[in-house]
Parts: structure tokens; sequence; C-alpha cells
């Protein structure tokens, strides 16, 4: 079984920063694609940042130039350094990553997604 384990939100003021950490775990063949989504109260859930397994990056627009992907495929993780926070990135910020799982003969791919973790930006 499969899943991602999300820690580091908080509370925090406004031009701080925080670190968001995920880890997958279970019978794992490869991860493509790892990312961070968030969603505020009442809006939809919406691309933070990916990363691919190569190091490929791409970020939203409203966080580019504050926030920062990075993945260890060895460890199975990704990380999500934010800084200069706005009240405005106050969500619950939600890991995901599309993993590749082996049976006898076949591999197969899904998203899979952490539990979420609350980020609170005060002003």
């Amino acid at each position: 079984q499969v899943q991602l384990v999300e820690s580091g939100g908080g509370l925090v003021q406004a031009g701080g920063s925080l670190r968001l950490s995920c880890a997958a775990s279970g019978s794992i063949f490869s991860i493509n694609d790892m990312g961070w989504y968030r969603q505020a109260p009442g809006k939809q859930r919406e691309l933070v940042a990916t990363i691919t397994r190569g190091g490929s990056t791409n970020y939203a627009d409203s966080v580019r130039g504050r926030f920062t992907i990075a993945r260890d495929n060895a460890k199975n993780a990704v990380s999500l350094q934010m800084n200069s926070l706005k009240p405005e990135d106050t969500a619950v910020y939600h890991c995901n990553a599309e993993i590749v799982t082996a049976t006898l003969d076949q591999l197969h791919e899904m998203d899979y997604w952490g539990q979420g973790t609350q980020v609170t930006v005060s002003s």
C-alpha cells in the first residue's frame, strides 16, 4: 500500500518562512512527477509547484521567486521551501506524486495525494 505523508505546516507571520516535507512509502517501483497543490477555504485546489524526476520545475506565477520545490529520489521525498509568505498563501497544502507500482507482469501508474497540512499566514 502506497501512502504520502506530509509535515511542516503551521502558523507564521507575513514575511516568514516555512518548509513542507512529504515522503512516499510502500511498494513503489518508481515515481514520476511530484508536486504541491493548495486549497484555500471556498476555493478550488490549485497547483503550487511540480518537479520531474530529472529535476525540472514548474511554479505558479503567484509563488515563483518565493517558493522552491526540491526532491530526493533516493528517499522518495519532495519538499517545498516557502519564503516571504503572504496571508494569501494561507491554505491546506497537499503533496502529490505520480507513483508507479509493479505486479508480476505489469507496471501501474497512479496519482497519490497526501492528507494535507495547514499553512496559516497572519498579517
